[in-house]
């Protein structure tokens, strides 16, 4: 069962975490170039995409934690530090999505933002891309762990 377990967790981080932190990274790039040329549809369609793709796969990450809760429990591990420093580092990165990115996006969908928005909005997306790297790293090395890693 751990090994199902954490292969469903695994999974649902590759497809949920990818999607969002690749579409939050284009999203001020895509939003500067809406900005500066009002009148292309495209670029403001890009812009709405992205948004929404961030939002979509937010909501589709929701199993990450709850079988990474699952799989820590069955391995025992659930009071181990590098454990703990994930979980804490996944609600930092979830709240940086939830209350800096994605109400940012949602100004410049809304065509209510202006450049220095793009730039405000570029470093909170950096900060939460930054949080699901070391995550992963520290899912990865876990020390401690028995993979001899």
């Amino acid at each position: 069962m751990t090994k199902f377990l954490l292969a469903v967790h695994v999974l649902a981080a590759i497809v949920a975490v990818g999607p969002v932190t690749v579409a939050a990274s284009m999203f001020p790039p895509a939003a500067r170039k809406a900005l500066a040329a009002p009148e292309d549809a495209g670029a403001a369609g890009t812009v709405r995409l992205l948004h929404r793709i961030c939002q979509v796969y937010a909501a589709v990450g929701i199993p990450v934690p709850v079988f990474g809760f699952a799989t820590a429990g069955a391995m025992g591990v659930m009071g181990d530090p590098w454990l703990i420093a994930s979980i804490v580092l996944t609600v930092l990165a979830a709240a940086v999505l939830l209350l800096l990115v994605l109400p940012r996006q949602e100004v410049l969908v809304e065509g209510r933002g202006e450049p220095r928005t793009t730039v405000r909005l570029a470093m909170f997306t950096g900060v939460f891309n930054l949080l699901w790297a070391t995550v992963t790293i520290l899912m990865i090395v876990r020390p401690g762990s028995t993979t001899g890693a």
